[in-house]
Order: structure tokens, then sequence, then C-alpha cells
């Protein structure tokens, strides 16, 4: 199948609206047997553990590719040099920042506001939006940029703003916006990076302010807090962000994604923490023993494997380095893995290194 065709048809199967076991797995195997055909470092890899195009029969077959590989290897169907977008980490750790390729963003795109438009949106097609977080232009190659500037173009009023700029964060700009909403009743969405909402909070603290945004108002953090100036535990972030923004905590809701992903998680809002998170129909998640690769019973904790059908120049199956439990509805987020997983997932790495770079 070319590579046109493949878009072609990813763009469908996510405007489908949904998919059962069958149709994912005939999605994700052609998925796999075009990484296959064009990802040469995926092809050794895949190969020395005996999954190719006639052994590899269910999604669940797929190898996964440790995330940390993207720093080490350039993992792309198509030349780099023929791909106009690449995402990079932000290189936290160890300072180098893997990249994802991307010849085209239609399929990003697309898997973003079909999801973003479920997950988040609710009964409003248009809301009056605050980023925290720098501009697309500011930041091109980061995939959090793009998809802020995606909900704002897609999804924002005319009115939307950035709060986010060289001269760092606009407080005196983002009181006001805040202001202007709780007096006039229109309902207000607060997005951007979760350490960026912490700021924004201590700012607003310091001043002595707090607000009563309208009903229908609601916030999106994405990430977490590591590596940021200080870290705050879930419970007592919701239940800061809740008090100082008037917005109750079940309208909360905190995007889970990376670089090495073009689909997004999100969860119902944070009554309750750990909350749950799940994906649309065109991704799939397991909870592994990174030792062994097999899959640990349903309610025990592992690391997290996702299959995403939308990163089609890549490598569609991802073994991340973040623990996580299988629950009703999709998966618990426990932050990053450690002990026994930590070190399944370091030989995971090694291991995928050492078959990806065989002649």
């Amino acid at each position: 199948m070319t590579e046109a065709r493949l878009v072609e048809e990813l763009l469908a199967f996510i405007a489908a609206g949904e998919a059962d076991e069958e149709a994912f797995n005939r999605m994700a195997l052609a998925v796999f047997a075009h990484q296959f055909e064009t990802n040469a470092p995926y092809r050794r890899f895949a190969t020395q553990r005996a999954r190719t195009l006639r052994t590899v029969k269910s999604w669940r077959d797929v190898p996964a590719v440790p995330i940390s590989a993207f720093k080490d290897l350039t993992l792309s169907g198509r030349p780099p040099e023929e791909c106009p977008h690449v995402f990079m980490t932000s290189g936290t750790t160890k300072g180098v920042r893997g990249k994802s390729h991307h010849p085209t963003l239609a399929v990003y795109d697309r898997s973003m506001t079909v999801n973003f438009r479920r997950r988040f949106m609710g009964e409003h097609d248009r809301l009056r939006m605050g980023i925290l977080f720098p501009t697309e232009q500011a930041m091109p190659n980061s995939s959090l940029a793009h998809y802020l500037a995606l909900a704002k173009s897609e999804f924002g009023t005319a009115e939307s703003r950035y709060f986010v700029s060289d001269a760092g964060l606009d407080v005196d700009g983002a009181t006001a916006e805040l202001s202007r909403a709780e007096a006039t009743g229109e309902p207000y969405a607060l997005l951007g990076a979760s350490f960026s909402v912490v700021h924004l909070m201590d700012a607003l603290a310091e001043r002595g302010r707090s607000f009563a945004l309208p009903a229908g108002s609601r916030i999106l953090d994405t990430g977490g807090f590591k590596g940021q100036s200080r870290e705050m535990a879930a419970e007592e972030f919701y239940d800061r962000l809740s008090a100082t923004f008037g917005v109750p905590r079940r309208l909360c809701i905190n995007m889970y994604g990376m670089t090495e992903l073009s689909t997004q998680f999100y969860d119902d809002g944070n009554e309750a923490c750990p909350s749950v998170k799940s994906g649309p129909h065109w991704i799939r998640s397991r909870v592994i023993n990174p030792l062994t690769g097999q899959e640990v019973p349903r309610g025990s904790v592992g690391v997290l494997v996702h299959h995403d059908l939308a990163h089609f120049n890549c490598a569609s199956a991802i073994l991340t380095e973040d623990a996580g439990v299988e629950v009703d509805g999709g998966f618990q987020l426990l932050g990053r893995a450690d002990g026994a997983d930590a070190k399944g997932c370091s030989m995971a790495v090694e291991d995928f290194l050492k078959a990806a770079r065989a002649t």
C-alpha cells in the first residue's frame, strides 16, 4: 500500500466514529506493513523478534519501540529530509531530544480535532480560550505548541489569545480575561501545560485573586511537573485549580500525550485521582511487564504500551516509561516506572538499539 493510500484510509478510519476489534486489527496490520517495509531500523528489530509480515497476525503482536529509542535513532519511513514537520521532545533527561518525523500533519490534525471535540468541548462548538503556552511560531518543533494552536484555531473564538511569550507569563492579561469572563457570564476555557497553570495560580495567589468562572467553563492541563520549578500532588493541584478559577473538578480535564504519538488520551475530569484515561477508537493500550513483554493481569501495575494507528510514519507501537494499571474504561496513569519495571524499560532500550543497528 502506498503512503498516500494509507493516509487516505487512516483519515477515513478516524472519521468513522468507532471500530470493532476486527476493524482495528485490519488497520493496525496495514500500518505495521507500511512501517516494516519503509523503516529499516524498525524492520531489523522486528525481524530479530521473528515479527514479520507473515507472523504478525494481531495488533497485539506488533513489536513496540521503547520510547527512549527515538533519542538514539531516526525512526521514519520517509527520509528525514522529506519530512517538513519534526516534533522534538523537551530533552529534560540526558539533554538529548527525541524526534518524530511527519511527512504530513493531515492524520495528526484529524486525530487531534476529532478527539478534542468529543473529549473537551462538550456542548460547545467554540469557546473563548486562554493559552498558557508559547505559540507554534515560537516553538515550531513542539507537538504541544501545535496541539494548542489547533485547539485555538479550530475551537476557539476570535478573541482567544496566548498568555505566554518571550516576555514570560502575562499575568495582567490573564487576570483581565478571567475577570471579563466572570463579569459577562461567557464560558471560558483555560488550556496549557500543567506547570504553566501552577505558575499562574501562584501569581494570582500573590495578588490575592481568585475567580468564579461561568457555568460551562473548563480547564485543560497537559502533562505533569517533572523537571519544573516544583512538583505538586494531583489532589492538591486539582483542589487549587477548582478553588482558584471556580471550575468544578469534573471539568478540570487532563490530557496525556507525548511527542512519540499522534493521538492524545483524556480523562473525564478529576473529581477523583488518579483519574481514568482513555483514547479514541484508533489507539489501544496494553499494560505489560517490560522484563518479559507479557501483559500483566488486569488491575496489576505494569508499564504502558500504546498502539497508535495515527502515528503511521515512525512506529505505531510505543513502549513508554510510564507505570499504569488497566481499569474499567481505560487505564490509570501512575507516574514514571521505577524499580524492576524501570530496569525492564532500560533493558528493552538496549535490546532494541542492538537489534535495530545490526547490519
